[in-house]
């Protein structure tokens, strides 16, 4: 259960949610998963922009990624669904093609860099729903909270399956049981299973439309006092057109595990 992990925060929890970093370090020392801090890991690099334009690039910056970890001997945990999304898929792809491996290796011998083995790459969602355990959790859990919770997903913690293999991307349970082991009810609505809107670049591109969609999800959402999220890119859009506080999944859990809201970073209690 307990494990130590190369532990990637990507980019956009350290420029604009530090809060959600200090979440998820609290919740990992109170469950006793190590953390080992990535020194000189760079943007994933994001799948709805370099990918779109230079896939090898993509790959490479990627495999750089990966060679960090597999430098400290460890599988590397992300925070982040586009991260995730880079990272998973890039590290599949590498295990399955010697091509690319190839590649990504040569690349990695201009900079002085090896990649003797490709890391495994987990969300810390996944993490704690399939290695942890919910059992375990809820046996830590010392202030059970009783809010109504709507639970967003996002896309590529889901897809594409091929490269997931947990789980049904039709009708997921995961997040919601994991969100329910912190006394919390999990509640249905009607866009629970659709994107924020934010990905792909479609937020850099047509934020008026990437916004339109993001409200058509909140609209949706009734008798929730929060929404939880599992990205903080998600997280960062639905927070520009929400009614309701929407708050991390380990700022959630944090709480449950006796935090306060100092400890997960945040201004008060649900």
């Amino acid at each position: 259960m307990s494990k130590t992990f190369s532990f990637f925060l990507g980019c956009l929890i350290p420029n604009r949610f530090p809060e959600l970093e200090k979440a998820s370090r609290f919740v990992c020392d109170a469950l006793d998963i190590g953390l080992e801090e990535m020194e000189g890991a760079s943007c994933c690099p994001a799948p709805g922009v370099i990918k779109s334009f230079d896939k090898t690039l993509w790959y490479k910056v990627a495999g750089r990624n990966l060679s960090l970890a597999a430098a400290q001997g460890n599988d590397i945990l992300v925070l982040c669904n586009g991260c995730y999304g880079t990272l998973k898929d890039v590290s599949m792809v590498l295990r399955e093609d010697e091509g690319k491996l190839g590649m990504v290796r040569d690349s990695l011998s201009t900079i002085g860099r090896t990649l003797p083995y490709v890391p495994d790459v987990v969300h810390i969602v996944e993490h704690l729903c399939f290695d942890y355990g919910f059992e375990e959790i809820r046996k830590r859990v010392t202030s059970p909270l009783s809010a109504n919770v709507a639970v967003h997903y996002g896309c590529h913690l889901l897809k594409p399956a091929r490269y997931r293999g947990f789980t049904s991307f039709e009708d997921p349970t995961f997040f919601d049981e994991l969100v329910e082991t912190t006394g919390a009810r999990s509640v249905p609505y009607l866009e629970k299973n659709s994107c924020c809107g934010a990905g792909g670049a479609v937020r850099s591109g047509l934020k008026d439309l990437s916004l339109d969609i993001a409200r058509k999800k909140a609209a949706s959402i009734k008798g929730a006092d929060c929404i939880v999220t599992p990205c903080p890119f998600c997280h960062m859009q639905l927070m520009e057109v929400s009614e309701i506080p929407v708050i991390y999944i380990t700022q959630l859990l944090g709480l449950a595990l006796g935090g306060t809201p100092e400890d997960v970073g945040m201004e008060g209690p649900l």
